[in-house]
């Protein structure tokens, strides 16, 4: 009879107690996806027909690989004796343990889940949302008889659209192993690390090639994935050029008059709007510091986002923004003007007018920004974050006043699937606004002027 072997990430990973919530983060490779599977088979050993066990992704797509882990280990121990439904992604095991393989993308699919009971809930991929709120409200499902403990277990590598808020709820709160409080669960968690280096069951020369060869130019994407880090903008998008110390100014009091400026919006209603006015130097010092010819600062922003969720709006309509934009630019004595999203120009019907027309009405006037390619924009704000703080290459700087660039621009995740663009998924509303300003500036072989 064939036995079920364990590495040591996943022999510790079952040695945690079962009334302890558990995320399971580190790099790629380490075998968490066995590992879990195990969590499973125990469970549904233990509890056999209490046990209902709940495997979530984002995708069917990417329930598949797990499909064919949970073959391999019932396959193992149950035989021909666990059944599984294909068509509704269902495991019914010969102990009366219930397993569903499920996904979760949107609100509306957690109707499929709405009012039903688990007592183990496993999410795997966790950093593929953007945001916790689809997660917190599987919580609400997790419920059993009294002698079976309820469980949550998120797996996660770090790099992802939700790399921020995993971090900060998961993994900066005690070291690994230690049990922790988690203020929003009101339960107790512990962090539970992993690296492909740890798992023997794989060639572990031949995987660290791959993912080499999967991001040649991103060193700390790499150490993300190789090494499980999830230090604060490891793997982010702008890690290696973003940094408080050399792109942060302090707020200021005015813009000076030899300095041109515009504004650079990116419209959301649902989602959030976000705007920035934008100033350039000539080559001067204001403040004690001084900006090369070109260098670009973002003075300030308005921000339409709620404060729990930097990815939502506020719902406002374009009259009510209008007259907020119109605010900020009197308190900085400059005029309403600038680009915007091209998306802001397109009408949406016969004799229909356009989002950029309701704001003309309202007293901001904004031309399309002619964004190009996102690839060529990323670079070129890339560049210009890269070059802040050189005597002699215009460089872009962010005001601290700036709080939504600050909570959001430092943690945008890579697209996985091409690592040049950045994810979508994420609160990226703060760097296309800032994106669309560059973008404008970028096509000037000499300075800007904004002064209609």
């Amino acid at each position: 009879m064939q036995t079920l072997e364990l590495n040591e990430f996943q022999e510790n990973l079952l040695a945690i107690p079962e009334q302890l919530d558990v995320f399971a983060g580190g790099g790629r490779g380490g075998g968490k996806s066995y590992g879990l599977a195990m969590l499973i088979l125990r469970h549904c050993e233990q509890y056999q027909e209490a046990a209902r066990v709940l495997y979530i992704r984002k995708s069917y797509a990417g329930l598949r690989d797990f499909e064919l882990t949970t073959r391999e280990v019932f396959g193992l121990v149950y035989g021909t004796s666990a059944r599984y439904n294909a068509q509704e992604h269902v495991w019914k095991l010969p102990n009366g343990g219930y397993v569903e393989l499920g996904q979760l993308e949107s609100h509306a699919d957690y109707a499929k889940y709405q009012g039903r009971s688990f007592t183990l809930l496993i999410v795997d991929e966790a950093g593929q949302y953007a945001q916790p709120d689809l997660l917190d409200l599987l919580r609400s499902n997790m419920r059993g008889p009294k002698d079976v403990p309820i469980r949550m277990v998120v797996a996660a590598n770090p790099g992802g659209p939700g790399h921020h808020w995993i971090a900060k709820r998961y993994v900066f709160q005690a070291g690994p192993w230690k049990p922790f409080h988690e203020s929003r669960s009101k339960r107790t968690w512990v962090y539970a690390p992993s690296t492909f280096a740890g798992n023997h069951f794989i060639d572990r020369d031949q995987y660290r090639e791959q993912l080499e060869s999967s991001c040649p130019s991103d060193p700390e994407l790499l150490r993300a994935w190789v090494d499980g880090d999830w230090a604060v903008n490891r793997g982010a998008y702008f890690a290696s050029v973003l940094d408080e110390s050399k792109n942060a100014v302090d707020p200021w009091k005015a813009i000076p008059e030899s300095w041109d400026y515009w504004l650079a919006h990116d419209f959301g209603s649902a989602a959030p709007s976000v705007t920035y006015i934008m100033a350039q130097s000539p080559g001067d010092y204001h403040e004690d510091v001084f900006y090369p010819r070109g260098s670009v600062v973002l003075v300030d922003e308005l921000a339409t986002a709620r404060k729990d969720n930097p990815n939502q709006g506020l719902g406002w309509t374009t009259a009510t923004m209008a007259e907020e934009i119109k605010k900020m630019c009197e308190r900085w004595d400059v005029k309403p003007r600038g680009v915007a999203d091209d998306a802001c120009f397109a009408r949406t019907g016969f004799n229909a007018g356009s989002i950029a027309d309701e704001f003309t009405r309202a007293g901001v006037y904004f031309e399309p920004a002619k964004k190009a390619d996102r690839i060529t924009g990323w670079s070129f704000m890339r560049r210009m974050l890269s070059d802040a703080g050189q005597v002699d290459k215009p460089g872009l700087y962010i005001s601290r006043g700036c709080d939504y660039f600050w909570s959001t621009v430092p943690y945008l995740a890579r697209d996985q699937k091409r690592v040049e663009d950045l994810d979508s998924t994420g609160p990226d509303h703060g760097a296309d606004a800032c994106r669309y300003g560059l973008m404008k500036l970028s096509r000037q072989a000499s300075v800007m002027t904004f002064r209609w």
